[in-house]
């Protein structure tokens, strides 16, 4: 499902309870215009599992593509050990 230059994030499987997909936190650091002090900011986002390989706690590299349905936009591309 590769087209062109599509992101990648790196995450981990917070929810493996739907069917063929799953819900990675992804977690990036923010930094404070006004104090320049950075804060920790999660992200959700709902990534394409269609084997149901991984299970939560897994790290995982997901991937920007087509929707695939609402509110699906990402799939998993790898897990990291």
């Amino acid at each position: 499902m590769e087209t062109g230059k599509s992101r990648k994030l790196t995450g981990v499987v917070v929810s493996d309870k739907m069917n063929k997909t799953v819900v990675v936190g992804v977690q990036r650091l923010k930094l404070d215009p006004k104090y320049r002090k950075q804060y920790k900011v999660n992200t959700r986002y709902k990534a394409h599992n269609p084997e149901d390989l991984y299970k939560t706690g897994d790290k995982v590299v997901i991937q920007e593509s087509r929707p695939l349905s609402k509110e699906k936009r990402w799939v998993v591309v790898e897990k990291i050990k």
